[in-house]
């Protein structure tokens, strides 16, 4: 059966699609909210931080779409895909003589986004040079183009992404300190697939749909036992390698019903038909005070009587972070620790829930 895509404007935490971004997980939600939040100050800078394959330029756009730049231009730029001695004409332009076959003005792509939204994907890959000229465009507003003498002032946003452990290279320095600061004031992590699995159906029957529409061909369907197998597999990555293997899908079975054998042998090699999908929400919910939270939430008990779904997911959470405080004794770091999150995100889902002391009553 199809899965319904619900869009809802005005509330992103209902939302199942948010521009181009797919998902009604409660990290997806969570996502749209901070993304409205973000982009209602369109000025501080925002680093998003990921998993390849997560999403990190969809969700560029998202903040620009939703924020007062929307109607100006959005520049993106791939720091690993220029070669270093390109990349910085490419950012700043060039003057007529700046270089041998300089023959004419450029504008860069910093000037190109004036009064809109500048996108520095693979940030981490910047040569130290041009991480220097960066930060002057982020503390004085203005740059030079290659080759200029004179500063020319730039209204831009910048936000910037990367997989790396940019900690890690501002401590072997290969990456400026002052410039990751500069560039972290609103920092955002994107979920891995795999911590989202609940979301699978919904992007499979987006592809599908989206596929079939482009190709104008029979939309595939699947076996009994296909949704399962990808709802196991590991998902290395991310919404990028699902939807490449829908797209390989409707090429060779449009029209038909996918059969599990049709699946890549990698994804057959982490199915075991005797263990059920390992869902997030079915986790915590197994894991949090021991019982679900009411009898009728019982994946194995459940009749398919109508549930309030994104209700009982903030309870599943919501218990799932006291247990683990009682666990942990009130240390909120142990407790981020079997949690699997960072400090931080636990302290703001703890606020966010209103949580304070309830481990102790």
């Amino acid at each position: 059966m199809p899965v319904p895509v619900i869009i809802c404007q005005h509330d992103p935490e209902q939302q199942a699609t948010f521009h181009g971004l797919i998902g009604q997980s409660p990290s997806m939600r969570r996502l749209y909210e901070m993304i409205t939040m973000v982009a209602d100050d369109d000025f501080s800078t925002v680093l998003l931080r990921g998993e390849s394959g997560t999403g990190k330029e969809l969700v560029a756009k998202a903040i620009h779409a939703q924020s007062r730049r929307k109607e100006q231009n959005f520049v993106p730029v791939n720091c690993a895909a220029i070669p270093d001695d390109l990349l910085e004409s490419e950012l700043f332009g060039y003057t007529k003589g700046a270089f041998t076959g300089a023959n004419q003005h450029k504008i860069g792509r910093i000037q190109h986004a004036d009064n809109g939204t500048l996108f520095l994907d693979e940030i981490g890959d910047m040569k130290p040079t041009l991480q220097a000229k960066l930060l002057r465009v982020l503390q004085e507003k203005e740059f030079e183009p290659v080759g200029g003498l004179k500063s020319c002032p730039v209204n831009i946003r910048v936000i910037a992404a990367t997989h790396c452990n940019l900690e890690r290279q501002v401590e072997e320095g290969t990456f400026r300190e002052d410039l990751y600061y500069r560039l972290s004031v609103i920092p955002l992590t994107l979920p891995p697939l795999r911590d989202k699995k609940e979301d699978i159906p919904l992007l499979v029957d987006t592809f599908i749909a989206s596929y079939a529409r482009q190709r104008n061909r029979a939309p595939l369907s699947l076996g009994p036992q296909v949704l399962e197998a990808l709802l196991n597999y590991n998902w290395r990555g991310n919404v990028r390698e699902l939807e490449n293997l829908v797209q390989f899908m409707s090429v060779l079975f449009a029209g038909h019903e996918v059969q599990l054998n049709d699946l890549p042998e990698k994804i057959l090699e982490e199915y075991d038909p005797d263990q059920p999908p390992k869902l997030p929400s079915l986790q915590a919910n197994q894991m949090a005070a021991g019982s679900p939270v009411s009898s009728g939430t019982d994946p194995q008990k459940w009749q398919g009587e109508v549930i309030d779904f994104n209700g009982l997911i903030n309870a599943f959470e919501s218990q799932l972070i006291i247990r683990a405080m009682q666990l942990a004794e009130g240390n909120k770091k142990e407790a981020a620790r079997l949690l699997g999150l960072k400090r931080t995100t636990l302290l703001e889902k703890i606020k966010k829930k209103d949580l304070t002391g309830s481990w102790e009553e």
